[in-house]
């Protein structure tokens, strides 16, 4: 979800999603509630981190709860590691009504923050 939101506020934007323990699809759910903002995240494909971290980025960005104590040491050249976590609505358990609407929760507090770091550190540099 965070990938998608940062395309949305800016096209221009190099915006790679990598996790260590990537599932095998993108979450129903995920889908679900993105393509309800109006953005498409059904043809993304969940990858693993380990082909990135030799690489040069502006930005790290980890966003996944645990994510800042597991994320592995990336050996090329990072300028800046931020973390905004959140729980994973992933493992909430309950109806899918249930699911959805924490998946539509997360979303929106994904959406304020990252659109707020956006605002403070990305948008017209």
């Amino acid at each position: 979800m965070a990938q998608g939101l940062f395309q949305s506020f800016d096209s221009s934007l190099e915006v790679h999603s990598a996790g260590t323990k990537p599932s095998a699809t993108v979450n129903e759910f995920a889908i679900k509630v993105m393509a309800e903002i109006g953005i498409d995240i059904s043809l993304n494909k969940p990858k693993s981190v380990n082909p990135y971290l030799g690489e040069d980025w502006d930005y790290v960005i980890t966003v996944c709860g645990g994510a800042n104590e597991f994320c592995p040491i990336f050996y090329g050249k990072v300028h800046h590691r931020v973390h905004i976590g959140f729980d994973d609505p992933s493992l909430i358990a309950g109806s899918d009504e249930h699911k959805l609407s924490e998946f539509r929760h997360t979303r929106d507090k994904i959406k304020l923050r990252l659109y707020k770091f956006y605002e403070e550190n990305l948008k017209n540099p």
